[in-house]
Protein backbone atom coordinates (compact mmCIF):
# COMPACT_ATOMS: atom_id res chain seq x y z
CA UNK A 1 0.00 0.00 0.00
CA UNK A 2 1.27 3.45 -0.89
CA UNK A 3 -0.85 5.97 0.97
CA UNK A 4 1.13 8.91 -0.39
CA UNK A 5 0.62 7.96 -4.03
CA UNK A 6 -2.95 7.28 -3.03
CA UNK A 7 -5.28 4.55 -1.83
CA UNK A 8 -9.05 4.16 -1.54
CA UNK A 9 -10.30 2.92 1.82
CA UNK A 10 -13.87 1.67 2.17
CA UNK A 11 -15.40 2.16 5.61
CA UNK A 12 -18.72 1.19 7.14
CA UNK A 13 -19.27 4.36 9.17
CA UNK A 14 -20.74 3.64 12.59
CA UNK A 15 -23.88 5.19 14.05
CA UNK A 16 -23.35 8.41 15.98
CA UNK A 17 -20.01 9.39 14.43
CA UNK A 18 -19.49 12.20 11.93
CA UNK A 19 -17.86 11.46 8.59
CA UNK A 20 -14.98 13.72 9.61
CA UNK A 21 -14.60 11.77 12.85
CA UNK A 22 -14.27 8.50 10.91
CA UNK A 23 -11.79 10.16 8.55
CA UNK A 24 -9.71 11.47 11.46
CA UNK A 25 -9.66 8.00 13.06
CA UNK A 26 -8.23 6.47 9.88
CA UNK A 27 -5.84 9.33 9.08
CA UNK A 28 -4.30 9.24 12.54
CA UNK A 29 -3.55 5.52 12.32
CA UNK A 30 -2.28 5.62 8.75
CA UNK A 31 -0.02 8.58 9.58
CA UNK A 32 1.34 6.79 12.64
CA UNK A 33 1.98 3.62 10.63
CA UNK A 34 3.91 5.65 8.04
CA UNK A 35 5.80 7.63 10.68
CA UNK A 36 4.63 10.97 9.31
CA UNK A 37 2.72 13.83 10.94
CA UNK A 38 -0.29 13.86 8.62
CA UNK A 39 -1.28 11.94 5.51
CA UNK A 40 -3.53 13.89 3.16
CA UNK A 41 -7.00 12.31 3.42
CA UNK A 42 -10.50 13.17 2.21
CA UNK A 43 -13.89 11.49 1.88
CA UNK A 44 -16.15 11.18 -1.14
CA UNK A 45 -19.57 12.08 0.23
CA UNK A 46 -20.67 12.96 3.75
CA UNK A 47 -22.91 10.71 5.83
CA UNK A 48 -25.02 12.19 8.62
CA UNK A 49 -23.88 11.27 12.15
CA UNK A 50 -27.02 9.15 12.67
CA UNK A 51 -26.48 7.29 9.36
CA UNK A 52 -24.30 4.24 8.83
CA UNK A 53 -22.75 2.60 5.80
CA UNK A 54 -20.40 3.13 2.90
CA UNK A 55 -17.90 5.96 3.34
CA UNK A 56 -15.11 6.11 0.76
CA UNK A 57 -11.86 7.65 1.97
CA UNK A 58 -9.10 8.80 -0.38
CA UNK A 59 -5.48 9.30 0.63
CA UNK A 60 -2.56 11.11 -1.00
CA UNK A 61 -2.91 11.79 -4.70
CA UNK A 62 -6.18 9.84 -4.81
CA UNK A 63 -7.87 12.83 -3.15
CA UNK A 64 -7.95 14.29 -6.67
CA UNK A 65 -10.59 11.65 -7.48
CA UNK A 66 -13.03 12.80 -4.81
CA UNK A 67 -15.15 14.91 -7.16
CA UNK A 68 -15.44 12.03 -9.64
CA UNK A 69 -16.36 9.54 -6.91
CA UNK A 70 -19.04 11.88 -5.55
CA UNK A 71 -20.87 11.68 -8.88
CA UNK A 72 -21.52 7.96 -8.48
CA UNK A 73 -25.01 6.61 -7.87
CA UNK A 74 -25.76 5.71 -4.26
CA UNK A 75 -28.14 3.25 -2.65
CA UNK A 76 -29.72 3.59 0.80
CA UNK A 77 -32.03 1.69 3.07
CA UNK A 78 -34.15 3.87 5.34
CA UNK A 79 -36.83 3.47 7.98
CA UNK A 80 -39.42 6.23 8.37
CA UNK A 81 -41.69 6.87 11.31
CA UNK A 82 -44.96 8.15 9.89
CA UNK A 83 -47.28 10.52 11.71
CA UNK A 84 -44.70 12.84 13.25
CA UNK A 85 -41.90 15.26 12.38
CA UNK A 86 -38.69 16.54 13.94
CA UNK A 87 -36.78 19.74 13.07
CA UNK A 88 -33.88 17.77 11.57
CA UNK A 89 -36.11 15.12 9.90
CA UNK A 90 -34.30 12.41 11.88
CA UNK A 91 -33.78 11.41 15.53
CA UNK A 92 -31.20 14.09 16.28
CA UNK A 93 -34.07 16.22 17.62
CA UNK A 94 -37.26 15.47 19.53
CA UNK A 95 -40.64 15.19 17.81
CA UNK A 96 -42.10 18.68 17.31
CA UNK A 97 -45.47 17.80 15.74
CA UNK A 98 -47.78 14.81 15.25
CA UNK A 99 -50.29 14.10 12.48
CA UNK A 100 -53.16 11.71 11.69
CA UNK A 101 -52.24 8.34 10.17
CA UNK A 102 -55.55 6.45 10.08
CA UNK A 103 -55.90 7.13 6.36
CA UNK A 104 -52.44 5.76 5.44
CA UNK A 105 -52.48 2.41 3.65
CA UNK A 106 -49.93 0.44 1.68
CA UNK A 107 -51.84 1.30 -1.49
CA UNK A 108 -51.62 5.04 -0.73
CA UNK A 109 -47.90 4.73 -0.04
CA UNK A 110 -47.24 2.91 -3.32
CA UNK A 111 -49.23 5.54 -5.20
CA UNK A 112 -47.56 8.59 -3.65
CA UNK A 113 -43.99 7.29 -3.85
CA UNK A 114 -44.11 7.36 -7.65
CA UNK A 115 -43.96 11.17 -7.72
CA UNK A 116 -40.46 11.08 -6.24
CA UNK A 117 -38.90 8.91 -8.96
CA UNK A 118 -36.99 10.75 -11.69
CA UNK A 119 -35.64 14.30 -11.78
CA UNK A 120 -37.21 16.15 -8.85
CA UNK A 121 -36.72 19.42 -6.98
CA UNK A 122 -35.74 18.97 -3.35
CA UNK A 123 -35.20 21.45 -0.51
CA UNK A 124 -32.21 20.38 1.66
CA UNK A 125 -32.72 20.06 5.43
CA UNK A 126 -32.04 23.26 7.34
CA UNK A 127 -29.95 21.10 9.67
CA UNK A 128 -27.39 20.32 6.95
CA UNK A 129 -23.93 21.41 5.82
CA UNK A 130 -25.36 23.56 3.00
CA UNK A 131 -23.74 26.99 3.13
CA UNK A 132 -25.77 30.17 3.65
CA UNK A 133 -23.67 33.30 3.04
CA UNK A 134 -20.57 31.41 4.07
CA UNK A 135 -22.04 29.73 7.16
CA UNK A 136 -23.23 26.14 7.49
CA UNK A 137 -27.01 25.96 7.74
CA UNK A 138 -26.93 23.64 10.76
CA UNK A 139 -24.63 26.05 12.62
CA UNK A 140 -27.11 28.88 12.09
CA UNK A 141 -30.02 26.71 13.24
CA UNK A 142 -28.16 25.70 16.39
CA UNK A 143 -27.71 29.40 17.15
CA UNK A 144 -31.48 29.79 16.98
CA UNK A 145 -31.59 31.49 13.58
CA UNK A 146 -34.13 30.66 10.91
CA UNK A 147 -32.75 29.30 7.64
CA UNK A 148 -34.47 29.28 4.25
CA UNK A 149 -32.88 27.03 1.64
CA UNK A 150 -33.71 26.89 -2.05
CA UNK A 151 -34.89 23.76 -3.83
CA UNK A 152 -32.34 22.10 -6.08
CA UNK A 153 -32.62 19.40 -8.74
CA UNK A 154 -31.78 15.83 -7.69
CA UNK A 155 -32.17 12.46 -9.37
CA UNK A 156 -33.94 9.50 -7.76
CA UNK A 157 -33.76 6.35 -9.87
CA UNK A 158 -35.64 3.90 -7.66
CA UNK A 159 -37.79 3.83 -4.53
CA UNK A 160 -38.92 0.42 -3.32
CA UNK A 161 -40.98 -0.40 -0.24
CA UNK A 162 -39.28 -3.20 1.69
CA UNK A 163 -41.65 -3.22 4.67
CA UNK A 164 -44.66 -1.40 6.09
CA UNK A 165 -45.96 -1.93 9.62
CA UNK A 166 -49.46 -0.35 9.80
CA UNK A 167 -49.64 -0.76 13.59
CA UNK A 168 -46.38 1.07 14.33
CA UNK A 169 -46.74 3.24 11.21
CA UNK A 170 -43.16 2.47 10.22
CA UNK A 171 -42.14 2.38 6.58
CA UNK A 172 -38.89 0.86 5.29
CA UNK A 173 -37.66 1.77 1.80
CA UNK A 174 -34.72 1.23 -0.52
CA UNK A 175 -33.62 4.28 -2.52
CA UNK A 176 -31.23 4.54 -5.47
CA UNK A 177 -30.27 8.14 -6.17
CA UNK A 178 -27.72 10.60 -7.50
CA UNK A 179 -25.39 13.12 -5.89
CA UNK A 180 -26.85 15.66 -3.50
CA UNK A 181 -30.03 13.76 -2.61
CA UNK A 182 -30.99 14.08 1.05
CA UNK A 183 -32.88 11.03 2.29
CA UNK A 184 -33.98 13.10 5.31
CA UNK A 185 -35.65 15.55 2.93
CA UNK A 186 -37.19 12.65 1.05
CA UNK A 187 -38.67 11.38 4.34
CA UNK A 188 -40.11 14.84 5.02
CA UNK A 189 -41.61 15.03 1.53
CA UNK A 190 -43.08 11.52 1.73
CA UNK A 191 -44.78 12.46 4.98
CA UNK A 192 -46.29 15.54 3.36
CA UNK A 193 -47.40 13.57 0.29
CA UNK A 194 -49.26 11.20 2.63
CA UNK A 195 -51.00 14.20 4.26
CA UNK A 196 -49.17 13.41 7.46
CA UNK A 197 -45.58 13.69 8.71
CA UNK A 198 -42.47 11.52 8.67
CA UNK A 199 -38.90 11.42 9.94
CA UNK A 200 -36.00 8.97 9.69
CA UNK A 201 -35.36 6.46 12.45
CA UNK A 202 -32.63 4.60 10.55
CA UNK A 203 -30.49 5.26 7.46
CA UNK A 204 -27.77 3.16 5.89
CA UNK A 205 -25.82 3.82 2.68
CA UNK A 206 -25.53 0.33 1.25
CA UNK A 207 -23.73 1.22 -1.98
CA UNK A 208 -21.69 4.05 -3.52
CA UNK A 209 -20.85 3.39 -7.15
CA UNK A 210 -19.57 -0.19 -7.27
CA UNK A 211 -18.62 -0.22 -3.59
CA UNK A 212 -21.07 -2.17 -1.45
CA UNK A 213 -21.35 -2.28 2.31
CA UNK A 214 -20.03 -5.86 2.22
CA UNK A 215 -16.76 -4.47 0.83
CA UNK A 216 -16.27 -2.11 3.78
CA UNK A 217 -14.24 -2.30 6.97
CA UNK A 218 -15.67 -1.34 10.34
CA UNK A 219 -13.62 1.01 12.51
CA UNK A 220 -12.88 -1.92 14.83
CA UNK A 221 -11.54 -3.93 11.90
CA UNK A 222 -9.47 -1.13 10.39
CA UNK A 223 -6.43 -1.18 12.76
CA UNK A 224 -6.10 -4.96 12.34
CA UNK A 225 -6.41 -4.64 8.56
CA UNK A 226 -3.82 -1.83 8.48
CA UNK A 227 -1.34 -3.84 10.53
CA UNK A 228 -1.48 -6.64 7.93
CA UNK A 229 -0.72 -4.34 4.99
CA UNK A 230 2.71 -3.93 3.47
CA UNK A 231 3.11 -0.15 3.56
CA UNK A 232 5.53 1.72 1.30
CA UNK A 233 7.13 4.70 2.98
Amino acid sequence: MNFTEGELIYLNKPYGMTSFGALAFVRQRVSRRMGVKRVKTGHAGTLDPLATGVLILCTGKKTKEIERLQQHTKEYTATLQLGATTPSYDMEHEVNATYPTDHITRELIDKELQQFVGDVMQVPPSYSAVKVNGDRAYELRRKGREVTLQAKPVRIDEIEVSDFDPEKMQLSIRVVCGKGTYIRSLARDIGRALNSGAYLTALCRTRAGDVRIEDCLTLDEFPVWLEKQRVEL
